[in-house]
């Protein structure tokens, strides 16, 4: 059975999609709160978990993060420590919204910016917890199927191969 979980649950294809997936989801939150920082700093300060004075160092830090996080996984480059990143953030996440659930809070989500205008609730904290698992699987099952990180320790292996410079140099030198 723990053969069986861990044959799907390290599937190249499967990982590759969590990957692709939860990638682009994080590029896509921090994207829109990138382009309007006020209104994900009014997002962050109707959760009252965070000191007036560091709501804007948030609002401004965060959003680029999740960007190089997301935009890592999404292409295959340290997926690894990109995902320890995003199961940091997705945790702390979680507890935001469960703690906006147990206080009664009835606030945005913020979760992509103003774009998504839903409120904090258990179908937030249930996507969060799917991402969260996502993130996980990622850092347990590394695959450098279709990501960048492969073709970079193919390279690394066979060092007669040329890099794609050497290959446009050589091509030049033959034209001339």
């Amino acid at each position: 059975m723990n053969r069986l979980l861990e044959s799907t649950l390290g599937n190249k294809y499967f990982i590759f999609g969590i990957r692709i997936v939860l990638g682009f989801l994080f590029i896509l939150a921090a994207i829109e709160k990138i382009a309007q920082p006020e209104e994900f700093a009014k997002a962050i300060t109707n959760y009252r978990l965070l000191p007036n004075a560091t709501v804007n160092v948030f609002a401004i830090v965060l959003p680029w993060v999740e960007l190089l996080a997301g935009l890592a996984i999404f292409v295959g480059l340290l997926t690894r420590g990109s995902s320890i990143i995003i199961t940091f953030l997705l945790g702390v996440f979680f507890l935001a919204i469960a703690i906006s659930l147990a206080r009664g809070l009835d606030i945005s989500c913020g979760c992509f910016g103003t774009a998504d205008a839903r409120k904090v609730g258990w179908i937030a904290l249930g996507e969060d917890l799917l991402m969260l698992l996502g993130s996980l699987l990622l850092y347990y099952f590394p695959s450098t199927f279709a990501a960048v990180e492969g073709y970079i320790r193919k390279a690394q292996l066979n060092p007669e191969s040329p890099t794609i410079l050497q290959a446009k140099i050589s091509r030049s030198d033959i034209s001339d």
